[in-house]
């Protein structure tokens, strides 16, 4: 799993709606499926790229398969581009020094 799996991932507005749902609470195959207006296959593919990318975890209860939002890897997302940023931050107030020189 890396970064060009995960921005794949996300690229696609209902992967990105099936994690919204997924931050909320757990939710089993069928109850993605019913929140959406797509066959369940279609839903079965995003959650495997989902899955492919780390962005979802899932368990077995019973006969029903509830997939997890991963927040691991959307925290490691997140230092990312925190870290990216406050380097941004740091070189532009090294170069506004440096112009004042």
């Amino acid at each position: 799993m890396g970064f060009k799996e995960t921005f794949k991932a996300l690229a696609e507005p209902v992967r990105r709606e099936i994690l919204e749902l997924l931050a909320k609470h757990d939710m089993s195959a069928g109850e993605i499926v019913d929140s959406f207006d797509l066959t369940g296959a279609t839903i079965s593919y995003h959650l495997s790229v989902l899955s492919k990318a780390g962005l979802v975890d899932h368990y077995k209860e019973k006969n029903n398969i509830y997939y997890v939002l991963n927040t691991s890897v959307v925290e490691e997302g997140l230092l990312f581009f925190s870290n990216l940023l406050e380097t941004s931050k740091e070189s532009k107030n090294e170069a506004e020094i440096i112009k004042e020189s």
